[in-house]
């Protein structure tokens, strides 16, 4: 009875934010459906840009993993001076924009980066970055460091007495306990980055593009804003649907079915080091660092230069990763209070589409009853808040369950139920992780390319989409100064909504 009375459901908003939820993924889905003309079928063009899209997705995921494994591995020998700032590195490319990595990587190993600058001193033909190897490198910058990030729990939830026990017993460290944990984690591992290439927009609007480089994504984008063929970009979002699906079920059903044991939480001494594990670890600062600096280096100069129109798109991104923002957390805590199977389906049923899918469908809903242009920045909102709902959930739902199950008999002691629960129990005890909910959901939104390429006119555009259409210009040095611009408000939205989640956290 206790746990019940402190365990505020809040069953009719919840419910009314699992619909609301459900009807903005599924509804566009169904938009989507009615549209698709099955008859028609798709085009050679079109499975094409489908296989395309599925191989440069498994690439990019094994290429990831693997090089992933290495560097997750030197982290878990090592004890370095910096070693936290560098695992604080890989969370970087997460909240980074998509577009603004994407700039990087193109003043690095672009045709004039300074890549190809050296390889010219020394007499080698310059290589391309665009089509398929420039999608796939994109990708691997993106996810490498998620993927470490992932493997490297792994090696961390080794008990240190079982190494103890591997050195008493000269047992070969690799086969008796490091293969088995990756046995574990590498599946789900791979799963979750083949899901985010599957959806990546931004990536193949920039560096793909072209018969042998188009995906899915790109190619609703060209349907719709190119051709204005409705039924054929419906089609594709069905079947870019189907993919997603697929994956998303596939990585949520794979999932450790057994632990590695307790131990002391003592600090592992290993005596396995290898010298290589400089070397990886070098590697991949210096393949993070680089495009970053090369950022900040062509920014800095005409930051204060930039015309008019940047700063106004910039003000647009603020409003709409505010409004996302305030949407994807209002759902998230309002479901996480639920909790139960409502709070599984919303948590995985967003994953199963994309921006460029939700687009399509409420591109399909609006266009018969007003211009898409007039809707262009709410409906961006909106998606990006249905976007930014799984991660919100994921960090929120054991927060929620970690207060139930501390303060729930407590609070029923003191008659504090309902609201008053609510406002007196959790609530305060929900600061941190809500703080990091809402610089998660508003970086995410601030710096994300998808729905507004769809609809936006240079009356609508953000600062995104307004960095996008320098880079087409060839204005590289206006478009690093507006990168600057998108990566220090991303981080400060994100170091403003997580540091206010820590003020006065201890009460």
């Amino acid at each position: 009875m206790a746990q019940r009375a402190v365990a505020i459901k809040a069953a009719g908003p919840a419910w009314v934010a699992a619909a609301l939820v459900l009807a903005l993924t599924v509804g566009p889905l169904v938009a989507v459906a009615f549209r698709a003309q099955v008859g028609s079928g798709l085009a050679a063009g079109d499975w094409a840009a489908i296989r395309f899209t599925i191989w440069q997705a498994v690439v990019s995921a094994l290429a990831s993993v693997a090089l992933a494994i290495p560097v997750a591995r030197a982290l878990a020998r090592r004890r370095f001076r910096g070693r936290a700032a560098l695992v604080m590195l890989l969370g970087a490319p997460f909240l980074l924009p998509v577009i603004v990595a994407v700039l990087g990587l193109l003043a690095v190993f672009g045709r004039g980066g300074i890549l190809n600058a050296m390889l010219g001193t020394i007499g080698i033909d310059p290589i391309s970055i665009y089509g398929a190897a420039g999608v796939i490198l994109a990708h691997v910058f993106f996810n490498l460091p998620l993927a470490v990030r992932l493997i490297l729990q792994g090696w961390l939830d080794i008990p240190a007495e079982r190494f103890r026990l591997a050195a008493q017993l000269n047992a070969p460290v690799w086969r008796v306990l490091e293969w088995p944990m990756l046995v574990r984690v590498l599946p789900g591992t791979l799963l979750v980055i083949f899901l985010i290439c599957l959806t990546s927009f931004a990536v193949a609007l920039t560096l793909g593009g072209g018969p042998r480089a188009t995906t899915v994504e790109l190619a609703i984008y060209q349907a719709i804003r190119f051709d204005f063929d409705l039924g054929r970009a419906a089609l594709l979002a069905a079947s870019q649907f189907v993919l997603c699906a697929v994956a998303a079920v596939v990585a949520w059903r794979i999932t450790p079915v057994d632990g590695l044991g307790g131990g002391l939480d003592r600090v592992v001494a290993r005596w396995d080091q290898s010298p290589l594990d400089w070397l990886w670890l070098g590697a991949v600062t210096l393949f993070l660092v680089t495009p970053l600096a090369m950022i900040v280096l062509r920014g800095v100069p005409g930051f204060l230069d930039m015309p008019a129109s940047v700063w106004t798109a910039a003000g647009r991104s603020i409003a709409v990763a505010v409004g996302s923002t305030v949407i994807s957390v209002s759902l998230a805590l309002t479901v996480a209070l639920r909790g139960g199977a409502i709070a599984q389906v919303i948590g995985v049923t967003p994953l199963a589409s994309s921006a460029l899918v939700m687009g399509t469908g409420l591109f399909i809903i609006v266009y018969p009853v007003v211009s898409p242009t007039v809707v262009a920045l709410p409906v961006t909102m909106v998606v990006n808040a249905m976007l930014a709902l799984p991660f919100a959930l994921r960090v929120l739902i054991p927060a929620v369950q970690d207060v139930r199950q501390n303060y729930a008999r407590l609070a029923a002691t003191l008659n504090l139920t309902g609201w008053r629960g609510l406002r007196i129990v959790m609530l305060p005890r929900l600061r941190r992780p809500l703080g990091f909910a809402a610089g998660l959901s508003a970086a995410l939104s601030m710096g994300d390319l998808g729905v507004i390429a769809l609809f936006a006119t240079d009356a609508q555009e953000t600062l995104p989409l307004a960095m996008y259409r320098l880079m087409g210009a060839y204005r590289m040095e206006t478009a690093a100064s507006a990168a600057l611009l998108l990566v220090a408000l991303s981080l400060l939205a994100f170091w403003i909504c997580d540091k206010g989640g820590r003020v006065d956290a201890d009460l």
